[in-house]
């Protein structure tokens, strides 16, 4: 059981550069005024500002809020989902062919898949302890999310993400989905809150955990922002998450997160000790070799294997299983060698 320390390493050196493409509002400076969010857009996230009641056009719904560090920011994967029908798939354009000499047969093209374009307007607006608003930042994100024909089922309500940097604080995110033309117009509102990282000096606590299904390295950060489904970009990783902490008998958790509050040794180097526990109920099913490390990024896979001891007149044997399907709750237990701070968190998952 390895972590992943190339994953970490490359990492740590574009948080110190920009672990995203995009940057967030530096109010310092001037900045043109430019409209993102067409009038008859905003006009309807305006209407249901207050009430946090958004219009039902093209219905959505927000899921989890992750957020990971990135320069002088937190960059923030905010998840929602959409129903297929909603999105008005439709079969997408074939590539055109060289047309073939007339004395050979003519090929049989495959069947296009289908493709739903669609805008995403987002509107991040600061909260302050009175419910006060203000305006930071308005973004516009235009979608082509392709898939295939086969098997597509309309009635599938599918998750997408994106993700964008901003300071630390109490954020509410006015969004509105619609279609190319704005006739059909719909909205939802969710409050994002982050946690200062320098505010971490005599305790430790973590991002929120997540277990990723796929990572992939890109060749650069994003340098706008992008509607993705089923995944999510980070720096100059694409990551596609673990869909509501379901695994099938045989898989490996991969655990992901960053550690807040860790202090770096005289020779500026990190020094902590996780240990991971699968706890079902009560009773601990797994308990895996703690894992020293020398990073605040963490990315650990965790075989579901169980030892099972069997017992006999001719002595003790043991073999490794996969656990048994069931609810577990992943735990860690995080400790900084430095400073002796300590933490634990906990993680529900299932086994199928």
């Amino acid at each position: 059981m390895k972590a992943r320390y190339a994953i970490a390493a490359v990492l740590l050196v574009t948080l110190v550069l920009g672990a995203s493409g995009l940057s967030a509002q530096d109010k310092s400076k001037a900045q043109p005024e430019k409209i993102f969010i067409p009038k008859q857009v905003k006009t309807v996230l305006q209407e249901g500002m207050l009430s946090r009641q958004g219009r039902q056009d093209i219905p959505f719904t927000f899921g989890r809020h992750l957020y990971l560090p990135a320069r002088d920011s937190l960059h923030n994967i905010v998840f929602f989902k959409v129903k297929n029908a909603d999105l008005g798939f439709a079969p997408a354009a074939p590539a055109e062919a060289a047309a073939p000499a007339a004395a050979e047969p003519v090929p049989q093209t495959e069947p296009a898949g289908l493709q739903a374009k669609f805008n995403v307007f987002m509107w991040f607006s600061t909260v302050a302890q009175d419910g006060t608003l203000q305006t930071v930042k308005e973004v516009y994100a235009p979608a082509a999310i392709e898939t295939p024909a086969a098997g597509y089922d309309p009635e599938k309500v599918e998750s997408y993400t994106f993700g964008y940097p901003l300071p630390a604080g109490r954020y509410l995110l006015a969004m509105a989905v619609t279609s190319q033309d704005l006739t059909r117009i719909g909205t939802g509102y969710v409050e994002l809150t982050t946690p200062n990282p320098g505010s971490f000096v005599d305790k430790l606590d973590t991002t929120p955990i997540f277990f990723a299904q796929a990572v992939e390295q890109t060749q650069a950060p994003e340098t706008r922002v992008e509607i993705h489904k089923d995944c999510f970009t980070y720096s100059i990783l694409k990551m596609q998450p673990k869909a509501e902490n379901v695994f099938a008998k045989g898989e490996s958790l991969d655990v992901f997160f960053f550690v807040f509050g860790l202090r770096p040794n005289d020779a500026q180097k990190y020094n902590l000790l996780i240990g991971y526990e699968v706890k079902k109920g009560a009773e601990t099913a797994i308990r895996y070799e703690a894992q020293a490390g020398d990073s605040p990024l963490v990315s650990q896979p965790l075989p579901l294997k169980q030892t099972v001891i069997t017992k006999s007149d001719k002595g003790e044997t043991s073999e490794q299983r996969d656990l048994e399907a069931g609810l577990y709750t992943l735990v860690i237990s995080i400790a900084d060698n430095v400073s002796g701070l300590k933490v634990e968190k906990t993680v529900d998952f299932e086994v199928k």
